[in-house]
């Protein structure tokens, strides 16, 4: 959710790996108290832009395709599980948890369950950019929280939109608050951190789709 995307975009379009992982700051995986770096506009920059929309496609596949990989097995399951690793983001256990809650409650068709490794990771610091899911390229995908924006906003709403990207669902910031898609879009007074209908509904055609790839052996 953070809006000056664009070189990061770039660089996932070119492929260029390196580039991604020093766009992660050093504080993502050791930092463990809020920082003053951020600042009001990066806060502001909660409302984001389109150009996140290539990350979050990108994120979403490689989630997609390492569930699948590891379903093989599991041909007949009623849902595709997806695993995360929580333990980059200790100050954020418990938004986790319950980003992980709602999600499993409000669709069918895939399920979040923590795991060491995991399909994906969530790693905190401080980051002028705010919050953010990308992934590397490489079939490895992380949602990153950055702590100045999480005290701004209602943290498990912020944990849960991002989680959001995990599943397949772009941003959609000019929506109401009830769109949990809509993340900063209606101001830090939202308190709304449930996905409406219609956000339910696409991630369970999302992943019913992913669902059938599996049973009938389409290409990832």
């Amino acid at each position: 959710m953070r809006s000056p995307k664009t070189a990061l975009s770039a660089a996932l379009g070119l492929g260029l790996a390196a580039a991604l992982a020093a766009a992660v700051p050093a504080s993502a995986t050791t930092a463990a108290s809020p920082s003053p770096h951020s600042t009001r506009a990066s806060i502001a920059a909660y409302t984001g832009s389109a150009a996140e929309k290539a990350d979050t496609k990108a994120f979403f596949e490689a989630v997609m395709k390492s569930a699948k990989a590891k379903m093989k097995a599991h041909p007949n399951a009623a849902s595709v599980t997806v695993t995360y690793d929580a333990s980059a983001a200790p100050t954020f256990t418990s938004q986790i948890g319950q980003a992980a809650q709602i999600w499993n409650s409000a669709v069918s068709n895939v399920k979040l369950q923590e795991g060491s490794g995991g399909d994906f990771q969530y790693k905190e610091g401080d980051d002028p950019r705010g919050s953010y899911a990308s992934t590397d390229g490489h079939g490895s995908g992380f949602v990153f929280l950055d702590y100045k924006q999480n005290q701004e906003y209602n943290s498990t709403r912020v944990v849960a939109h991002e989680t959001g990207h995990v599943l397949g669902l772009p941003d959609h910031y000019e929506g109401p608050c009830s769109e949990l898609m809509s993340g900063g879009g209606p101001g830090p007074s939202c308190q709304n951190t449930q996905p409406d209908a219609n956000e339910r509904a696409q991630v369970n055609q999302l992943w019913a789709n992913g669902l059938a790839g599996l049973r009938f052996g389409k290409a990832a």
